[in-house]
């Protein structure tokens, strides 16, 4: 039923798989294992992909963060998340100057999933909400409420460690 090989998903979303999975895990090798580890899965799987039921760009980013999520299960990790997590651009200050980055880091896993994705992608990746949309799969206002709604969050988790 797939209209798409995995040649073409390669050439069209290998660099974003890649930046998604070194934006949230410390270890080249470990990146690169599982970036091979998606596109095995994407191989044994492409057959039962449905357009009907998702874009190909949610069927794959759905399948890499499954993917990172089971390697943080079967790793669980006890170490902050990198303190490069920011390029400083239109995050509030405020959290930056007030709070140290473990803190933040800390802060930033107590959000949901979705909303933690939201912020990684746009403040680590650099990524506009609208890419993000197009690559989580939903629409710009959605993103753009969620992300509004994790710094909000943020602030309110930072402020309660006081």
């Amino acid at each position: 039923m797939a209209t798409v090989n995995v040649d073409q998903i390669y050439a069209e979303y290998g660099g974003k798989i890649m930046g998604y999975i070194r934006a949230r895990i410390r270890g080249k090798a470990d990146a690169e294992d599982l970036f091979s580890e998606v596109f095995e899965r994407i191989i044994k799987k492409l057959d039962d992909f449905d357009p009907e039921k998702a874009s190909l760009n949610t069927w794959i980013f759905t399948i890499t963060r499954n993917i990172v999520i089971d390697h943080f299960r079967r790793t669980k990790p006890s170490s902050e998340l990198d303190e490069n997590l920011t390029d400083g651009t239109e995050l509030d200050e405020d959290l930056l100057n007030t709070e140290s980055l473990s803190e933040l880091a800390s802060a930033l896993r107590s959000l949901p999933q979705q909303m933690m994705d939201i912020i990684v992608l746009r403040y680590y990746d650099g990524k506009p909400l609208t890419e993000i949309a197009e690559l989580m799969g939903l629409s710009y206002g959605a993103v753009k409420l969620r992300h509004q709604n994790a710094l909000l969050m943020l602030r309110k988790a930072l402020q309660d460690r006081v």
